[in-house]
């Protein structure tokens, strides 16, 4: 018990000391600390941010579509991403997939259930998704596709 107990309070204090660290390290970065606030109502507005005002005037408005695989403990499975973009911004997605195993359906489809809340209303620059309604491989081939659509919309 003893042992366990001492080097607690140490490590709480390097925590406490790590955080405080952070903090003052973010409190000299400005603004690239304010994502939450800027990242819901961005959309918008080009001149409250600078990677905003890139990401508006770099694409093409139109509809596209592209393919993006991914690694299962199964199987390389594939699904197709089509975006609508205007100004930039994704104002509509429909992933479709073609599971080849029978857990790869139900992952999939999680994740066509819950793409469209994740990436509507967001600047193209801004999508990376790690996990949409429980699944993360694919993830992977989402991205990947959305890098694959970056470069057909660029203008």
């Amino acid at each position: 018990m003893i042992r366990t107990t001492v080097p607690t309070p140490v490590r709480t204090g390097s925590a406490l000391l790590g955080i405080a660290g952070i903090l003052v390290l973010a409190g000299c970065s400005g603004a690239t600390t304010t994502d939450d606030a800027g990242g819901s109502g961005s959309t918008g507005s080009d001149s409250g941010t600078s990677s905003g005002g890139d990401a508006g005037g770099t694409y093409e408005d139109g509809t596209y579509t592209a393919e993006g695989s991914y690694q299962t403990p199964e199987s390389v499975e594939t699904i197709s991403v089509t975006l609508t973009l205007a100004d930039g911004v994704v104002t509509d997605v429909e992933v479709t997939g073609d599971p080849k195993a029978r857990e790869t359906e139900q992952y999939q489809g999680a994740f066509i259930d819950g793409i469209s809340e994740e990436v509507e209303g967001k600047s193209i620059d801004e999508l990376n998704v790690t996990r949409v309604a429980g699944s993360s491989l694919t993830s992977g081939g989402f991205n990947a596709a959305v890098d694959d659509i970056k470069k057909q919309a660029a203008a």
